[in-house]
């Protein structure tokens, strides 16, 4: 069905469930979704779920077209020492372990410069808690970040490495957060988030930031000027509703606040999460079904799209193929190259070293859509038309994980062994 075909729509509403056609039919002429109707979609199977991937897809094209946007960047994750122990999590080291690592604020910098030298307009910086962190790290390393690459974005530190570095600093949050950007913080990543519900938290990560802080951080973040992503992490313990409830927390915020430049949706990668691998908590599937993805992108769509109009498919969590699919069921953005990045690979995600532009508008391509370069705020870099080569210096590394090396290498090598005792 091409998009927009009006009739294509209205024969495909014809075939399914009364519920589920009143509810689109209301969408489609520009009614909000309720909560009860979205939890009502949320659980679609069959036309049902056709009827669904359709209309998030004639709604993709009202709110944002027919580009599907990329940024490119890289990923640094400078340590994976925690004091926390999430059950979702693969990635972190306790301090006395041997793979144990922390980057040094030159490393991290040097790091930055070889990824805007190869042409990104990004970096995001994110990684695990380390004890006893000095308080200012985060600001002292957003400074060394923007002296050294002044015109280098910033999308760095998660709402719990904020509340961390707030707590350790003793500075309120509001406080520090303006600290952060006047060291030169582009925005934050909408991370931290998993599922919105306090319950759930508590099941799969005691301990982390609570949904009143995580709202609080970002929140505060906004109303300063500092936009940020929003995020989900799905297919564990939850059911369809709470994924409805995240979503219409967010929905809020946005209508608030505007601060929220997109929507990533990040299904559980299971194989090496503590919480699936050691059964550290009942009743956990191992990552959410296509289906679900498929439901989740499209809901996205449906609940978000009036106010937060770029929805993520992460290839790192879905590969290509997937994502390709999604751009078909909803989302309009393809994240980043990323270059390395190391908290899905480490919890056993095929995908996540590096994918170069010139593959990226291969993908979108092949999609039948219209591949764009993005920066981190959305504005248009480069539009890729009919005949363009896409090829650039980053597409040109043979060897990635030579070049840049990998979280495999990093927790192997001594270079950077965390010795805080």
């Amino acid at each position: 069905m091409s998009t927009g075909d009006a009739g294509s729509l209205s024969s495909t509403l014809d075939r399914v469930s009364r519920d589920v056609r009143a509810i689109l039919a209301r969408v489609l002429d520009g009614a909000e979704v309720t909560v009860p109707e979205a939890e009502t979609l949320a659980v679609a199977t069959g036309r049902d779920l056709q009827a669904l991937t359709l209309v998030a897809d004639e709604l993709r094209h009202r709110h944002v077209g027919d580009a599907v946007t990329f940024v490119v960047n890289r990923n640094i994750n400078f340590t994976n020492v925690c004091i926390k122990h999430c059950g979702f999590c693969a990635f972190s080291r306790d301090h006395r372990e041997e793979e144990g690592y922390l980057l040094p604020i030159d490393e991290v910098v040097r790091r930055a410069r070889e990824a805007w030298e190869l042409g990104a307009s990004e970096v995001c910086i994110q990684a695990g808690l380390p004890p006893k962190l000095d308080g200012r790290f985060y600001i002292d390393l957003t400074r060394a970040l923007r002296a050294a690459l002044p015109k280098l974005h910033l999308h760095a530190f998660s709402p719990e490495e904020v509340l961390y570095g707030s707590i350790r600093s003793g500075l309120p949050i509001k406080e520090y957060l303006t600290e952060l950007k006047d060291a030169g913080l582009g925005t934050l990543p909408g991370t931290s988030a998993e599922i919105l519900d306090q319950p759930i938290r508590d099941l799969i990560a005691r301990g982390r930031i609570t949904v009143d802080q995580w709202v609080e951080v970002i929140t505060t973040a906004h109303a300063l000027g500092i936009r940020t992503t929003s995020t989900i992490m799905y297919g564990h313990v939850e059911t369809a509703a709470h994924w409805v409830r995240h979503m219409a927390l967010l929905r809020s915020i946005q209508k608030d606040t505007g601060g929220f430049t997109e929507f990533v949706p990040l299904s559980l990668i299971h194989s090496e999460a503590p919480m699936y691998s050691k059964a550290l908590v009942p009743g956990v599937r191992p990552g959410a079904t296509g289906f679900e993805v498929i439901r989740m992108h499209a809901l996205a769509r449906v609940m978000l799209g009036p106010v937060l109009r770029n929805i993520q498919a992460s290839w790192v969590k879905e590969g290509p193929k997937f994502s390709q699919v999604l751009l078909d069921a909803g989302a309009n953005d393809l994240g980043g190259t990323l270059i390395n990045e190391s908290i899905s690979t480490s919890a056993g995600a095929q995908y996540g070293q590096l994918v170069g532009p010139a593959e990226l508008v291969r993908w979108i391509r092949d999609a039948g859509r219209v591949p764009v370069q993005r920066d981190t705020l959305y504005n248009v870099v480069r539009t890729y038309e009919a005949g363009d080569d896409p090829t650039t210096e980053l597409d040109r590394v043979d060897d990635a994980e030579t070049r840049f090396g990998s979280y495999r290498r990093l927790i192997a090598s001594g270079e950077f062994r965390f010795t805080q005792r």
